[in-house]
Protein backbone atom coordinates (compact mmCIF):
# COMPACT_ATOMS: atom_id res chain seq x y z
CA UNK A 1 0.00 0.00 0.00
CA UNK A 2 1.50 3.26 -1.08
CA UNK A 3 1.53 6.41 1.05
CA UNK A 4 -0.90 9.16 0.07
CA UNK A 5 0.54 11.71 -2.27
CA UNK A 6 1.65 14.91 -0.50
CA UNK A 7 0.33 17.88 -2.41
CA UNK A 8 1.78 20.52 -0.05
CA UNK A 9 4.02 23.21 -1.43
CA UNK A 10 6.72 22.87 1.25
CA UNK A 11 10.24 23.24 -0.07
CA UNK A 12 13.61 22.50 1.38
CA UNK A 13 14.23 26.18 1.84
CA UNK A 14 11.45 26.54 4.41
CA UNK A 15 12.63 26.43 8.03
CA UNK A 16 10.64 25.16 11.02
CA UNK A 17 8.77 27.71 13.17
CA UNK A 18 10.94 29.81 15.48
CA UNK A 19 11.23 33.04 17.44
CA UNK A 20 14.14 34.70 15.65
CA UNK A 21 16.22 37.00 17.83
CA UNK A 22 17.08 40.51 16.76
CA UNK A 23 20.78 40.73 15.87
CA UNK A 24 22.78 42.45 18.60
CA UNK A 25 23.94 46.00 17.92
CA UNK A 26 27.48 44.90 18.65
CA UNK A 27 27.38 42.63 15.58
CA UNK A 28 26.46 45.46 13.23
CA UNK A 29 29.09 47.04 10.96
CA UNK A 30 30.74 50.28 12.03
CA UNK A 31 28.62 52.36 9.64
CA UNK A 32 25.29 51.09 11.03
CA UNK A 33 24.79 53.91 13.62
CA UNK A 34 25.17 56.50 10.85
CA UNK A 35 22.54 54.65 8.77
CA UNK A 36 20.18 54.53 11.74
CA UNK A 37 20.65 58.23 12.51
CA UNK A 38 20.09 59.19 8.87
CA UNK A 39 16.87 57.20 8.55
CA UNK A 40 15.38 58.23 11.91
CA UNK A 41 16.28 61.84 11.21
CA UNK A 42 14.58 61.66 7.85
CA UNK A 43 11.44 60.16 9.39
CA UNK A 44 11.34 62.80 12.12
CA UNK A 45 11.81 65.59 9.57
CA UNK A 46 9.13 64.06 7.34
CA UNK A 47 6.67 63.88 10.21
CA UNK A 48 7.36 67.48 11.13
CA UNK A 49 6.81 68.59 7.54
CA UNK A 50 3.60 66.58 7.32
CA UNK A 51 2.24 68.10 10.53
CA UNK A 52 3.25 71.59 9.41
CA UNK A 53 1.61 71.07 6.01
CA UNK A 54 -1.57 69.76 7.65
CA UNK A 55 -1.70 72.72 10.03
CA UNK A 56 -1.11 75.15 7.18
CA UNK A 57 -3.83 73.58 5.03
CA UNK A 58 -6.27 73.55 7.94
CA UNK A 59 -5.58 77.21 8.72
CA UNK A 60 -6.05 78.19 5.07
CA UNK A 61 -9.29 76.19 4.82
CA UNK A 62 -10.72 77.66 8.01
CA UNK A 63 -9.66 81.15 6.91
CA UNK A 64 -11.50 80.68 3.59
CA UNK A 65 -14.66 79.54 5.39
CA UNK A 66 -14.46 82.40 7.87
CA UNK A 67 -13.77 84.92 5.12
CA UNK A 68 -16.81 83.76 3.13
CA UNK A 69 -19.02 83.99 6.23
CA UNK A 70 -17.63 87.42 7.07
CA UNK A 71 -18.11 88.81 3.56
CA UNK A 72 -21.67 87.51 3.24
CA UNK A 73 -22.55 88.74 6.73
CA UNK A 74 -21.20 92.22 5.97
CA UNK A 75 -23.10 92.32 2.69
CA UNK A 76 -26.40 90.85 3.85
CA UNK A 77 -26.41 91.77 7.54
CA UNK A 78 -27.72 88.40 8.74
CA UNK A 79 -27.48 87.18 12.32
CA UNK A 80 -26.51 84.14 14.37
CA UNK A 81 -29.35 81.95 13.11
CA UNK A 82 -27.59 81.59 9.77
CA UNK A 83 -24.48 80.17 11.45
CA UNK A 84 -26.55 77.65 13.40
CA UNK A 85 -28.31 76.56 10.19
CA UNK A 86 -25.03 76.50 8.27
CA UNK A 87 -23.45 74.31 10.93
CA UNK A 88 -26.24 71.75 10.71
CA UNK A 89 -26.25 71.67 6.91
CA UNK A 90 -22.47 71.34 6.64
CA UNK A 91 -22.47 68.41 9.03
CA UNK A 92 -25.22 66.77 6.98
CA UNK A 93 -23.23 67.23 3.76
CA UNK A 94 -20.00 66.03 5.37
CA UNK A 95 -21.11 63.52 8.03
CA UNK A 96 -17.58 62.16 8.50
CA UNK A 97 -16.01 65.59 8.93
CA UNK A 98 -15.47 67.29 12.28
CA UNK A 99 -15.06 70.91 13.30
CA UNK A 100 -18.25 72.52 11.95
CA UNK A 101 -19.94 73.39 15.25
CA UNK A 102 -21.47 76.90 15.52
CA UNK A 103 -18.73 77.87 17.97
CA UNK A 104 -16.00 76.79 15.58
CA UNK A 105 -17.61 78.59 12.64
CA UNK A 106 -17.58 81.76 14.72
CA UNK A 107 -13.90 81.18 15.49
CA UNK A 108 -13.28 80.87 11.75
CA UNK A 109 -15.03 84.18 11.17
CA UNK A 110 -12.92 85.87 13.86
CA UNK A 111 -9.81 84.19 12.45
CA UNK A 112 -10.47 85.66 8.99
CA UNK A 113 -11.25 89.05 10.50
CA UNK A 114 -7.97 89.05 12.48
CA UNK A 115 -5.44 87.95 9.85
CA UNK A 116 -4.83 88.24 6.14
CA UNK A 117 -4.48 85.01 4.20
CA UNK A 118 -0.83 85.88 3.54
CA UNK A 119 -0.16 86.09 7.28
CA UNK A 120 -1.70 82.74 8.23
CA UNK A 121 0.12 80.72 5.56
CA UNK A 122 3.51 81.95 6.74
CA UNK A 123 5.51 80.95 9.82
CA UNK A 124 4.83 80.91 12.68
CA UNK A 125 1.04 81.03 12.29
CA UNK A 126 1.02 78.33 9.61
CA UNK A 127 2.75 75.90 11.99
CA UNK A 128 0.22 76.12 14.81
CA UNK A 129 -2.62 73.64 15.42
CA UNK A 130 -6.13 75.08 15.38
CA UNK A 131 -6.57 74.96 19.17
CA UNK A 132 -3.54 77.26 19.49
CA UNK A 133 -5.17 79.75 17.09
CA UNK A 134 -8.34 79.65 19.18
CA UNK A 135 -6.33 80.45 22.32
CA UNK A 136 -4.60 83.38 20.63
CA UNK A 137 -7.93 84.75 19.38
CA UNK A 138 -9.64 84.39 22.75
CA UNK A 139 -6.86 85.62 24.99
CA UNK A 140 -5.20 88.41 23.01
CA UNK A 141 -6.36 91.44 21.04
CA UNK A 142 -3.17 92.91 19.57
CA UNK A 143 -1.74 91.21 16.42
CA UNK A 144 1.88 91.85 17.41
CA UNK A 145 1.36 90.18 20.79
CA UNK A 146 -0.36 87.23 19.13
CA UNK A 147 2.55 86.84 16.73
CA UNK A 148 5.04 86.95 19.60
CA UNK A 149 3.27 84.15 21.44
CA UNK A 150 2.81 82.19 18.21
CA UNK A 151 6.54 82.37 17.57
CA UNK A 152 7.34 81.23 21.11
CA UNK A 153 4.85 78.37 20.87
CA UNK A 154 6.52 77.09 17.70
CA UNK A 155 10.07 77.68 18.94
CA UNK A 156 9.57 75.97 22.30
CA UNK A 157 6.98 73.38 21.29
CA UNK A 158 4.26 74.54 23.67
CA UNK A 159 1.04 72.58 23.95
CA UNK A 160 -2.18 74.58 23.85
CA UNK A 161 -2.47 74.45 27.65
CA UNK A 162 1.09 75.70 28.10
CA UNK A 163 0.39 78.53 25.64
CA UNK A 164 -2.66 79.58 27.67
CA UNK A 165 -0.63 79.40 30.88
CA UNK A 166 2.13 81.58 29.44
CA UNK A 167 -0.42 84.15 28.25
CA UNK A 168 -2.17 84.22 31.62
CA UNK A 169 1.16 84.58 33.44
CA UNK A 170 1.96 87.54 31.15
CA UNK A 171 5.18 86.12 29.76
CA UNK A 172 5.31 88.79 27.05
CA UNK A 173 5.45 91.58 29.63
CA UNK A 174 8.00 89.74 31.80
CA UNK A 175 10.46 88.48 29.20
CA UNK A 176 13.91 90.03 29.18
CA UNK A 177 13.05 92.41 32.02
CA UNK A 178 15.58 91.42 34.71
CA UNK A 179 18.01 94.10 35.87
CA UNK A 180 21.41 92.93 34.55
CA UNK A 181 24.91 94.06 33.72
CA UNK A 182 25.07 91.82 30.63
CA UNK A 183 25.78 94.64 28.16
CA UNK A 184 28.86 95.63 30.12
CA UNK A 185 30.13 92.11 30.80
CA UNK A 186 29.27 90.06 27.67
CA UNK A 187 29.83 90.52 23.92
CA UNK A 188 26.79 92.12 22.20
CA UNK A 189 25.52 88.90 20.60
CA UNK A 190 25.80 86.99 23.88
CA UNK A 191 24.40 89.80 26.02
CA UNK A 192 21.27 90.14 23.90
CA UNK A 193 20.56 86.42 24.02
CA UNK A 194 21.25 86.20 27.76
CA UNK A 195 18.95 89.16 28.40
CA UNK A 196 16.15 87.53 26.40
CA UNK A 197 16.40 84.45 28.63
CA UNK A 198 15.61 86.46 31.77
CA UNK A 199 12.24 87.43 33.22
CA UNK A 200 11.01 89.81 35.87
CA UNK A 201 9.20 88.68 37.85
CA UNK A 202 9.54 84.92 37.72
CA UNK A 203 6.19 83.32 38.54
CA UNK A 204 6.31 80.16 40.65
CA UNK A 205 2.56 79.55 40.80
CA UNK A 206 3.15 75.81 41.12
CA UNK A 207 4.75 76.03 44.58
CA UNK A 208 2.74 75.23 47.72
CA UNK A 209 4.67 76.94 50.49
CA UNK A 210 3.48 77.11 54.07
CA UNK A 211 5.98 79.87 54.86
CA UNK A 212 6.83 82.34 52.08
CA UNK A 213 9.87 83.56 54.07
CA UNK A 214 11.57 80.16 54.08
CA UNK A 215 14.21 80.03 51.34
CA UNK A 216 15.00 76.34 51.81
CA UNK A 217 11.32 75.43 51.44
CA UNK A 218 11.09 77.50 48.26
CA UNK A 219 14.15 75.73 46.87
CA UNK A 220 12.71 72.33 47.79
CA UNK A 221 9.43 73.16 46.05
CA UNK A 222 11.19 74.33 42.89
CA UNK A 223 13.29 71.17 42.68
CA UNK A 224 10.26 68.99 43.48
CA UNK A 225 8.47 70.60 40.54
CA UNK A 226 11.58 70.84 38.40
CA UNK A 227 9.75 70.32 35.09
CA UNK A 228 7.47 73.28 35.77
CA UNK A 229 10.46 75.25 37.04
CA UNK A 230 12.33 74.56 33.80
CA UNK A 231 9.27 75.68 31.83
CA UNK A 232 9.28 78.97 33.71
CA UNK A 233 13.03 79.43 33.22
CA UNK A 234 12.62 78.99 29.47
CA UNK A 235 14.17 77.10 26.61
CA UNK A 236 17.62 75.55 26.87
CA UNK A 237 17.92 75.12 30.64
CA UNK A 238 19.10 71.80 32.06
CA UNK A 239 19.07 71.10 35.80
CA UNK A 240 22.49 70.23 37.22
CA UNK A 241 21.97 70.21 41.00
CA UNK A 242 20.74 71.84 44.20
CA UNK A 243 22.79 72.86 47.22
CA UNK A 244 25.93 72.23 45.20
CA UNK A 245 28.76 71.86 47.73
CA UNK A 246 31.82 74.04 47.30
CA UNK A 247 34.89 73.84 49.53
CA UNK A 248 37.33 76.78 49.47
CA UNK A 249 40.32 76.78 51.83
CA UNK A 250 38.57 74.30 54.10
CA UNK A 251 35.35 76.36 54.30
CA UNK A 252 32.09 74.92 52.97
CA UNK A 253 29.60 76.81 50.84
CA UNK A 254 26.44 75.65 49.06
CA UNK A 255 25.12 77.17 45.85
CA UNK A 256 21.31 77.02 45.82
CA UNK A 257 20.69 75.87 42.25
CA UNK A 258 22.95 75.13 39.32
CA UNK A 259 21.79 74.89 35.69
CA UNK A 260 23.37 74.73 32.27
CA UNK A 261 21.86 76.61 29.34
CA UNK A 262 22.53 75.12 25.93
CA UNK A 263 21.51 78.26 24.05
CA UNK A 264 24.10 80.54 25.66
CA UNK A 265 26.51 77.62 26.27
CA UNK A 266 27.17 78.48 29.89
CA UNK A 267 26.42 77.44 33.45
CA UNK A 268 23.79 79.46 35.34
CA UNK A 269 23.97 79.78 39.13
CA UNK A 270 20.68 80.76 40.77
CA UNK A 271 20.49 82.09 44.31
CA UNK A 272 17.08 82.38 46.00
CA UNK A 273 16.23 85.02 48.58
CA UNK A 274 12.91 85.26 50.42
CA UNK A 275 13.38 88.92 51.30
CA UNK A 276 14.30 92.23 49.68
CA UNK A 277 17.38 92.61 47.47
CA UNK A 278 20.56 93.43 49.34
CA UNK A 279 23.77 94.34 47.43
CA UNK A 280 25.77 92.07 49.75
CA UNK A 281 24.09 89.04 48.14
CA UNK A 282 26.04 89.67 44.95
CA UNK A 283 29.39 88.91 46.55
CA UNK A 284 28.46 85.36 47.49
CA UNK A 285 26.87 84.75 44.10
CA UNK A 286 30.02 86.07 42.37
CA UNK A 287 32.15 83.65 44.36
CA UNK A 288 30.02 80.69 43.23
CA UNK A 289 30.25 81.85 39.63
CA UNK A 290 34.04 82.14 39.77
CA UNK A 291 34.31 78.63 41.26
CA UNK A 292 32.07 77.16 38.53
CA UNK A 293 34.18 78.87 35.85
CA UNK A 294 37.38 77.46 37.35
CA UNK A 295 36.25 73.98 38.40
CA UNK A 296 33.27 72.90 36.27
CA UNK A 297 33.13 74.84 33.03
CA UNK A 298 34.64 73.49 29.83
CA UNK A 299 37.20 75.75 28.10
CA UNK A 300 34.69 76.26 25.27
CA UNK A 301 31.90 77.35 27.64
CA UNK A 302 30.91 81.00 27.90
CA UNK A 303 31.33 82.79 31.27
CA UNK A 304 29.01 81.53 34.00
CA UNK A 305 25.88 83.66 34.48
CA UNK A 306 24.47 84.48 37.90
CA UNK A 307 20.79 85.03 38.60
CA UNK A 308 19.66 86.39 41.96
CA UNK A 309 15.93 85.96 42.62
CA UNK A 310 14.52 88.07 45.46
CA UNK A 311 11.01 88.55 46.79
CA UNK A 312 11.31 92.25 46.00
CA UNK A 313 13.92 94.73 44.82
CA UNK A 314 14.62 98.38 44.20
CA UNK A 315 15.62 98.57 40.54
CA UNK A 316 17.83 101.64 41.01
CA UNK A 317 19.71 100.02 43.90
CA UNK A 318 20.16 96.82 41.87
CA UNK A 319 21.48 98.73 38.84
CA UNK A 320 24.07 100.60 40.92
CA UNK A 321 25.11 97.44 42.76
CA UNK A 322 25.72 95.55 39.51
CA UNK A 323 28.03 98.25 38.17
CA UNK A 324 30.71 97.02 40.54
CA UNK A 325 30.85 93.52 39.08
CA UNK A 326 32.67 92.30 35.99
CA UNK A 327 30.84 88.94 35.90
CA UNK A 328 27.42 88.70 34.17
CA UNK A 329 24.67 88.84 36.82
CA UNK A 330 20.93 89.42 36.67
CA UNK A 331 18.58 90.40 39.49
CA UNK A 332 14.85 89.69 39.34
CA UNK A 333 11.88 89.21 41.63
CA UNK A 334 9.87 86.05 42.09
CA UNK A 335 6.17 85.69 42.82
CA UNK A 336 4.11 82.70 43.84
CA UNK A 337 1.14 84.03 41.87
CA UNK A 338 0.04 86.86 39.63
CA UNK A 339 -1.33 89.19 42.27
CA UNK A 340 -2.51 92.06 40.09
CA UNK A 341 -5.69 92.00 38.05
CA UNK A 342 -5.25 90.70 34.54
CA UNK A 343 -5.48 93.26 31.74
CA UNK A 344 -8.77 93.35 29.90
CA UNK A 345 -7.41 91.41 26.94
CA UNK A 346 -6.69 88.44 29.23
CA UNK A 347 -10.06 88.47 30.95
CA UNK A 348 -12.07 86.53 28.39
CA UNK A 349 -13.17 83.04 29.37
CA UNK A 350 -11.39 80.53 27.14
CA UNK A 351 -13.16 77.17 26.87
CA UNK A 352 -11.22 74.18 28.12
CA UNK A 353 -9.75 71.59 25.77
CA UNK A 354 -12.47 69.20 26.91
CA UNK A 355 -15.19 71.71 26.00
CA UNK A 356 -13.61 72.34 22.62
CA UNK A 357 -13.28 68.64 21.93
CA UNK A 358 -16.91 68.17 22.87
CA UNK A 359 -18.09 70.91 20.53
CA UNK A 360 -15.55 70.63 17.75
CA UNK A 361 -15.05 66.86 18.14
CA UNK A 362 -11.74 67.08 16.34
CA UNK A 363 -9.18 69.67 15.30
CA UNK A 364 -8.43 67.88 12.03
CA UNK A 365 -9.27 69.35 8.64
CA UNK A 366 -12.71 68.79 7.17
CA UNK A 367 -12.95 65.61 5.12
Amino acid sequence: MTAPENNSTNTASEAPASFPATPARATMPHWYPELLDTITGRIAAGRTKAITAANQELAATYWDIGHEILQRQNAEGWGAKIIARLSTDMREKFPDAKGFSPRNLKYMRTFADSWTLEAIVQAPLAQLPWYHHVALLEKLDHPDTRLWYAGKAVEEGWSRNVLVHQIESRLYERSGKAVTNFKATLPPSDSDLAQQLTKDPYVFDFVAMTDRRNESELQHQLVHHVQKFLLELGQGFAFVGEQVRLVIGGDEFFADLLFYNFRVRSFVVIELKAGKFNPSYLGQLGMYMAAVDDLLAHPDDKPTIGLLLCKEKNNVVAEYALQGYSAPIGVAEWEAEIVESLPEEFASSLPSVEQLESELADDGPPA
